[in-house]
């Protein structure tokens, strides 16, 4: 089976730099618990929250840019056709364990597509489905760039073919499963069990000592989400990834993408 790739979103120079700088913003955005100091006089609570306003200002852009200049009609019908049906697999396994199918697609379109398609994938993918289950607040940012990066990284990852493709779109399965819960539970840690635990957020601390003190709370509280997560994407990459790749290629091919 040819790994060919026929991307309908074309990254130019343009697109390419705004989307690092939407990864710059989106690691920041995560990791600001690392950088938070008590002179900085910011709190701990406005933190996240100045993200989330920020954040879908940088998204938009983002997007938008990759959608106008990146694809065309084709394309854009493509990204609606798939982001509708990641939008109604992921309530499927919503409270249950941490099982979300929605994943499998967005590395599989990531894959098939690449990786500028893979992230605008994974954004409107989330804000699909948070308009279906009444999930909007300040989290949806966060999330709908932590899914962009599954769909980014699944269209960066190398070439391969057979049985050795669906491995390592498995392994990104299993990483990006437990990546994406560290990233939410990170950048609401701080506030998410107060401050006067043992596994509280402490600002006077190393960021080595609160890296390591999440290590602790992530494991006593999400680990089984995450697993969840990474296990439902794992078997359904092997279970159902070779067809859907096999679909998605051929319906790439139809569609004959329009070059930019």
């Amino acid at each position: 089976m040819s790994t060919a790739r026929t991307p309908a979103s074309r990254v130019g120079v343009r697109a390419g730099l705004m989307l690092a700088v939407t990864a710059f913003a989106g690691l920041t955005a995560f990791a600001w618990p690392l950088f938070l100091r008590p002179e900085s006089g910011v709190n701990p609570i406005q933190a996240p929250l100045l993200f989330a306003a920020v954040l879908p200002l940088i998204l938009a852009v983002v997007v938008s840019e990759l959608t106008t200049n990146g694809m065309d009609v084709k394309g854009l019908a493509l990204l609606g056709v798939l982001s509708a049906v990641g939008a109604i697999l992921r309530p499927i396994g919503a409270g249950t364990a941490g099982l979300e199918p929605m994943f499998f697609l967005l590395i599989v379109g990531g894959r098939v597509f690449g990786p500028g398609f893979g992230f605008a994938l994974g954004a409107t993918s989330l804000f699909a489905s948070s308009l279906l289950t009444a999930g909007v607040g300040a989290w949806l940012p966060y999330q709908m760039i932590a899914a962009g990066f599954v769909g980014l990284v699944a269209g960066l990852l190398p070439r391969a073919q057979g049985r050795a493709e669906i491995a390592l779109l498995a392994g990104w399965g299993f990483v990006a499963g437990f990546a994406f819960g560290w990233l939410m539970d990170f950048a609401f840690w701080p506030f998410g069990i107060g401050n006067a635990t043992q596994l509280s957020f402490d600002p006077t601390a190393s960021a080595a000592e609160n890296v390591h003190t999440f290590v602790l709370y992530n494991l006593a509280t999400s680990f089984g989400w995450n697993l969840g997560r990474s296990l439902t994407s794992v078997a359904l990459l092997i279970l159902l990834g070779p067809g859907l790749l096999h679909v998605l290629r051929r319906a790439s091919r139809r569609a004959a993408f329009a070059p930019r």
